[in-house]
C-alpha cells in the first residue's frame, strides 16, 4: 500500500500545471538557444613556426567557417593531404544538416510547454533536449575519430592513425592543435541546464506538496478509531 501511495504521489506531482514563474523562465531560456545559431559552437586551431598567425576553423550549428576570410580551411586541407586525411568539406559534416532542425523542434516544444504544459511535459522535453545534446556531441567526437583514423595509406607522409583533439591541446609533428568549445556551446549549455534544473525543481516541489497534503496513516489512525467508537 505504501508503494502504491508513492506511485500515486509521483503521478500527481507530474500532472501539476506549471506556475507562471516557470513559464517565464522557459521563455527566457529560448533566447540563448536562438543566439547559439549566430555563434560558433567549437573552434579547432593549429599553430606552427610556418604559420605564426595560426590556422582556425569554427564549427557552427549549420556551417564551417575558416579564419582569414575562409582561407584557413584551404590551408588545413593542404596540410591534411600530406598525411592522408580526408578533405574537410561542409558535405562531410552531415550532422550540420539535422542539428538546426532538431534544435528548432526543441524550441517549439519548449514554447508549447511554456504555454500549456505541466510538470510531466517539462520533464519530457528536458530529457529529449539532454538526449539530443549528448547525441550531437557523441557524433562530433565520432566524426573526429573517423577523420584521424581513415588515413590514405599512399599519402606522402605516413603517420599512425590518431584521435584529433576535441578539448585541450595536442602535439602533432611540429603543429600544436587545440580544440575548445566556443560561446555557442555556452549558450546551448545554458538552455539545456536551465531546462534540467527547472524540471528537477518542479518535480521536487510537486512531490513535497503532495506529501504534505496527504495525512500520514498514523495521524489518521486515532481519528478513525475515535469515529468507530462513536
Amino acid at each position: 500500500m505504501n508503494q502504491t501511495h508513492h506511485e500515486h504521489s509521483w503521478r500527481t506531482a507530474l500532472d501539476v500545471p506549471l506556475d507562471r514563474s516557470v513559464r517565464i523562465m522557459l521563455l527566457l531560456l529560448i533566447i540563448p538557444m536562438m543566439l547559439s545559431f549566430t555563434q560558433p559552437l567549437w573552434r579547432i586551431s593549429l599553430q606552427a613556426p610556418q604559420y605564426p598567425n595560426g590556422l582556425t576553423m569554427d564549427i557552427y550549428a549549420y556551417k564551417l567557417r575558416g579564419g582569414h576570410d575562409g582561407q584557413d580551411i584551404n590551408e588545413i586541407n593542404e596540410l591534411n593531404h600530406y598525411i592522408g586525411m580526408k578533405k574537410i568539406e561542409r558535405s562531410e559534416f552531415t550532422d550540420l544538416d539535422w542539428i538546426p532542425f532538431a534544435f528548432g523542434v526543441l524550441v517549439l516544444l519548449v514554447l508549447r510547454v511554456a504555454a500549456i504544459g505541466n510538470v510531466r511535459s517539462l520533464v519530457d522535453v528536458s530529457v529529449l533536449t539532454l538526449y539530443v545534446s549528448l547525441f550531437a556531441m557523441a557524433r562530433f567526437v565520432y566524426r573526429e575519430y573517423v577523420f584521424g583514423h581513415n588515413l590514405d595509406p599512399h599519402a606522402p607522409v605516413r603517420i599512425q592513425p590518431f584521435m584529433p583533439v576535441i578539448i585541450g591541446t595536442k602535439q602533432l609533428a611540429n603543429f600544436t592543435t587545440r580544440g575548445m568549445p566556443q560561446i555557442g556551446s555556452l549558450l546551448l549549455g545554458i538552455f539545456v541546464l536551465g531546462l534540467v534544473v527547472a524540471a528537477i525543481r518542479e518535480l521536487v516541489k510537486g512531490r513535497r506538496a503532495e506529501s504534505h497534503s496527504v495525512p500520514k496513516a498514523e495521524e489518521l489512525g486515532p481519528s478513525l478509531a475515535a469515529g468507530q467508537a462513536h
